[in-house]
């Protein structure tokens, strides 16, 4: 025999209050309702869950039983509650987070360290990958946010792209490098020196070239190619290489002293690092708690950089 789960809650919320109408108020329910219930469920079973005419109500042997799954349905009601509520405030969850590799191991990786330590039981899932590599998997629904660099006049149909970061590219090289330690460097000066190379597939790899069209050179030797941010670091730190990095990347390693940028201005990109996302899907609860927690990360970030910008004395 089936029994109802709301009358079985019911008989539990009796027996733990004491009383019909106790019972009641723990339900928010009237006591006529709750009376009229647990007759029709007495009925259903044809067997008394209370022994007759005692006062206080005092639950038989069976009732006491029932009771007791009672609570479990009680409780399992109260905890679905709580996790739908969480849910609902964005703190738990997954988040499906894709980006280009050195902006999200050398920058947006620490703003998502921050969020789930406020937020534990939010999982985050990070792919690498550049536009071409990204935008399936938004059109597919298998990502929730892609965080890259784009021209907004390529951002396609059907997304929104939300700017958080200027585009700014600079020459980067260890701190005791012999050009950091001049006073007075020029862009002819850097030419003798080898370069690594970004991912030949990667839009940073495109901005190298251009910057040594801009110096003037054409044919540049390059020391190492295709690697993480990582191992490009430590490439740079180990040599006199330079490289071309995003500002905001160099910045954010300013507390290791061993990365710095040389005080050169070169041409920005005519990209802008931004979070991608369709227009017309609902972001869920938790990926709208990340996006929000990149945008203040960023605003913050962007204050500072500016601040650290205007100290630097900028060569042309």
């Amino acid at each position: 025999m089936k029994l109802d789960p709301h009358h079985l809650e019911m008989l539990f919320a009796i027996v733990d209050r004491g009383g019909l109408g106790e019972g009641a108020e723990m339900l928010g329910k009237s006591q006529p309702s709750v009376s009229r219930s647990l007759a029709l469920l007495e009925k259903r079973i044809g067997i008394a869950l209370f022994e007759k005419d005692r006062r206080p109500l005092r639950p038989t042997e069976l009732g006491l039983a029932l009771a007791a799954e009672g609570r479990k349905i009680h409780e399992a009601g109260r905890s679905s509650a709580a996790l739908l509520a969480q849910y609902r405030d964005g703190k738990t969850g997954a988040v499906r987070v894709g980006g280009t590799p050195f902006f999200m191991d050398g920058v947006i990786s620490g703003m998502l360290a921050g969020f789930q330590f406020a937020r534990p039981d939010v999982r985050i899932d990070q792919i690498y990958g550049y536009l071409n590599d990204l935008l399936p998997r938004l059109e597919d629904g298998s990502l929730d946010l892609a965080i890259l660099p784009m021209r907004a006049s390529i951002i396609p149909e059907g997304f929104d792209f939300d700017q958080i970061l200027p585009g700014r590219n600079v020459i980067a090289c260890r701190t005791g490098h012999p050009l950091a330690r001049r006073g007075s460097v020029k862009l002819s000066d850097i030419g003798q020196y080898p370069w690594i190379a970004p991912p030949a597939d990667s839009p940073l790899y495109q901005d190298l070239r251009t910057v040594l069209k801009e110096i003037g050179i054409r044919d540049f030797k390059v020391s190492f190619t295709g690697g993480s941010l990582s191992a490009t670091v430590n490439i740079l730190t180990g040599s006199d290489a330079l490289t071309v990095l995003p500002f905001s990347v160099v910045f954010m390693m300013r507390a290791q002293r061993s990365v710095g940028a040389l005080s050169i201005r070169i041409g920005d990109p005519d990209r802008h690092l931004g979070i991608l996302t369709r227009n017309d899907a609902d972001l869920k609860p938790a990926a709208q708690r990340v996006r929000n927690h990149i945008r203040q990360e960023f605003d913050a970030l962007s204050s500072s950089i500016i601040r650290v910008s205007q100290d630097m004395v900028w060569r042309p």
